[in-house]
């Protein structure tokens, strides 16, 4: 293969103007986290009361529940990025559309706005999974002590669930990390646009794309490493 390398392209100024190559991919990095960070705490929130809801004794709530986690989770990310970006504000007001569609940074914010309602369908899916994993005696211990189900599920059954499922959330962050990548389609300039720009420019597409997947891996170990030291740090003693 016929290929000239330079490593040195990072350190070359980038065709935008500001700063080298390497500044590229970092923005890139920063804008990748942002969203990760973002959509994952709508993800936690939202995924945290569906799985609650499909564990109630209410049918409505189970039903509505159920209804958002197959919704979200049969529709490719991919065609709901687009769904969010190009097709939602024209359905709205058309002030309403107009002002969506000219906020400052429009991509970062519909990149999170569909990554967290995405991933909420799985995280939910997680959260009930962990309160069915409990043994009956502990909603039966907190119905006995008085309890309301709200509190049941703030004070036992959550906390519990929670520890229970740490690792598999764990596997959702670090998916929902990996899949801000879709945000380029829509203009999001993440660390894989910021790669690809870098290739576009320079040519040199091994460099950007190595620089790229490295970056992903350091993050990835990152979040694995935090994430293993939280799991040891809320263990029920005796179980590790």
């Amino acid at each position: 293969m016929n290929y000239n390398w330079n490593w040195s392209i990072f350190f070359e100024a980038s065709p935008e103007g500001v700063g080298t190559y390497a500044d590229m991919l970092l923005s890139g990095l920063v804008w990748t986290i942002a969203t990760a960070l973002s959509s994952w705490a709508i993800a936690f929130c939202l995924g945290s009361v569906i799985g609650v809801m499909r564990t109630l004794p209410s049918k409505a709530a189970q039903a509505v529940g159920t209804a958002y986690v197959e919704l979200f989770r049969n529709i490719p990310l991919l065609v709901q990025m687009f769904l969010w970006y190009f097709v939602v504000p024209e359905l709205l007001p058309e002030k309403l559309g107009t002002a969506i569609k000219q906020l400052p940074n429009a991509p970062f914010y519909t990149a999170l706005v569909c990554l967290g309602l995405f991933t909420a369908a799985r995280v939910a899916e997680q959260v009930r999974a962990g309160i069915l994993a409990l043994p009956r005696g502990q909603r039966m211990a907190a119905t006995a002590l008085g309890l309301t189900v709200a509190q049941s599920y703030r004070h036992v059954l959550l906390p519990n669930a929670y520890r229970i499922i740490l690792p598999p959330l764990t596997s959702e962050f670090l998916n929902n990390l990996k899949n801000t990548s879709v945000g380029l389609t829509i203009g999001l300039l993440e660390l894989t646009a910021r790669a690809r720009a870098m290739q576009e420019f320079s040519f040199q597409v091994f460099e950007a794309f190595t620089a790229a997947t490295v970056l992903y891996i350091v993050i990835n170990l990152v979040v694995i490493v935090l994430a293993t030291w939280l799991e040891r740090s809320v263990a029920v003693p005796g179980t590790r």
